[in-house]
């Protein structure tokens, strides 16, 4: 049974906001998440501080304590640092993924209403216009293509956006090591 044009609009822009309420579901739930991490990697620092300070008060030479400051306080720091950039970017990561999954879904699902679309109104086409329904058919050929290109536009997008926060991962753990090595020295 054929659904009236209607009906079909309806369920297609259900789905669409259906689609949008999930992508600001995960957003939402990426700051919640990061959120907690700032507020751990606070409360973290904060306590951390205060041992140093201790430990930092009980020293009472102060080339010790510089070294204290040097070889441990900066190190902890820097593994703490490395730690949440680490959790920061897992967050990042397994939302970038779900915002992926949700795109390509909401991709395949309008191609999908495109297609139905385009068969439903050609298949009713009176008799006499298959001139019409020829450049009907190449210009629904395009816009299929121009699906694909979106598609693809957004893997790559979201692909750069993954790759560009471990890159930064990357490099912060190679200043740290570099920063180490340097320090021993």
């Amino acid at each position: 049974m054929k659904k009236p044009m209607n009906e079909t609009l309806f369920e297609s822009q259900k789905r669409a906001a259906e689609s949008s309420r999930a992508m600001a579901e995960v957003a939402v739930k990426n700051a919640q998440e990061i959120a907690k991490l700032n507020q751990q990697a606070a409360q973290d620092l904060a306590h951390a501080f205060q041992e140093k300070v201790a430990e930092l008060l009980k020293v009472k030479d102060p080339r010790a304590a510089f070294e204290l400051v040097q070889a441990q306080v900066l190190q902890d720091a820097a593994l703490q640092v490395a730690s949440y950039q680490h959790q920061v970017a897992q967050v990042l990561k397994t939302g970038n993924r779900e915002l992926t999954r949700i795109a390509e879904d909401m991709i395949a699902q309008s191609k999908s209403d495109l297609i139905h679309f385009v068969n439903e109104a050609t298949a009713n086409a009176p008799a006499g216009s298959d001139a019409y329904v020829s450049t009907f058919k190449t210009a629904f050929n395009q816009a299929l293509q121009n699906f694909e290109l979106i598609r693809a536009a957004t893997a790559d997008s979201f692909y750069n956006f993954e790759k560009s926060v471990e890159n930064m991962s990357n490099l912060s753990q190679t200043s740290q090591a570099t920063k180490k090595r340097a320090s021993r020295k």
